[in-house]
């Protein structure tokens, strides 16, 4: 059959009164122009109480708590991080003690390293690809791949075969490099490598014996941090895919071993949401036991912020 032109009937239709509902945006949660005498605990307080800027509290909350309780503040990023100068604002953080382990990639390591022996990082790969230099400079292709042979030869992780060889070269940047405060500071690093993801790489000074039996140990080290997370923070700032899965493993084998981690807080901070971050950090890991967050947003913008929230 088909349907006639005919208009709905209106007559017994309900209505109630507006302020009987239930409303999810609410005058007492909206935001309030913020009065530049307040400082910075003042414009949190004048952020709305909704949404993102929940979120962005509850972190804040939960870092606090976690440090003036003396649990662990796990740090998981990526080399971009570093790349948009954001080193001087976590070794600050680091020195306020907001860190208590540092996982990185194999990129995260050779930034820093360039960062603390010339002030400078990340080459122009366009510029530099045609002319095969690119990944090619000396000090970091050798100095690199040597540390992690000779420290992973005395039986350290690659985080600190690295870590230990940079500080001792006092490099004239230090001031600005993660690493270096991670020595000065004793800040835990510990580094996850995929084999030819990383310019030292391609250096003939690459052991891949060292680099995998440094990173596996490295891996082992960040998995009797993450047990000692119950009640603390994992933060993944801008890894899509090695830290999460890194992170997510070392999560099944502390449970494994029969360790809580009630309480735990993940926090995944990037300028998109990937799936992998989202399931692997913000999800899998706290489903019972605790909360996850996401982020979004630049990590130039929103890193200092959350130190400044600090």
């Amino acid at each position: 059959m088909t349907f006639p032109y005919e208009e709905f009937d209106l007559t017994d239709v309900q209505t109630y009164p507006l302020a009987s509902r239930p409303s999810k945006a609410r005058r007492e949660d909206f935001a309030r122009p913020w009065a530049p005498s307040s400082g910075m605990a003042g414009l949190l307080d004048s952020l709305p109480k909704m949404l993102a800027a929940s979120d962005f509290r509850a972190v804040v909350a939960a870092m606090r708590s976690a440090r003036a309780a003396d649990r662990g503040l796990v740090w998981g990023f990526g080399a971009h991080l570093l790349k948009v100068g954001l080193g001087p604002v976590l070794i600050d953080l680091m020195a306020r003690g907001y860190v208590s382990a540092i996982a990185i990639n194999g990129a995260g390591v050779i930034h820093d390293t360039e960062i603390a022996l010339a002030g400078q990082t990340s080459e122009d790969v366009d510029a530099a690809l045609g002319a095969g230099q690119f990944g090619m400079s000396e000090e970091t292709g050798r100095g690199v791949n040597d540390a992690i042979t000779e420290g992973v030869g005395r039986g350290l992780g690659l985080g600190q075969s690295v870590v230990e060889w940079l500080a001792a070269l006092e490099p004239a940047h230090a001031d600005v490099s993660v690493l270096c405060a991670a020595a000065r500071l004793n800040v835990p690093v510990t580094v996850h490598v995929a084999i030819g993801t990383d310019i030292i790489h391609m250096h003939p000074s690459a052991s891949g014996a060292a680099i995998g039996e440094g990173s596996l140990r490295d891996f082992r080290y960040l998995t009797s941090h993450v047990s000692r997370l119950a009640g603390g923070v994992y933060l993944n700032i801008g890894s899509a895919v090695l830290l999460p899965e890194v992170f997510l493993k070392a999560v099944s084998l502390v449970r494994n071993r029969g360790i809580a981690l009630d309480g735990l807080t993940t926090v995944n901070m990037d300028f998109l949401k990937m799936y992998r971050a989202e399931t692997n950090v913000v999800r899998r890991p706290v489903a019972g036991i605790g909360k996850g967050y996401s982020l979004t947003g630049h990590h130039e913008l929103m890193l200092p912020l959350l130190a400044a929230a600090l």
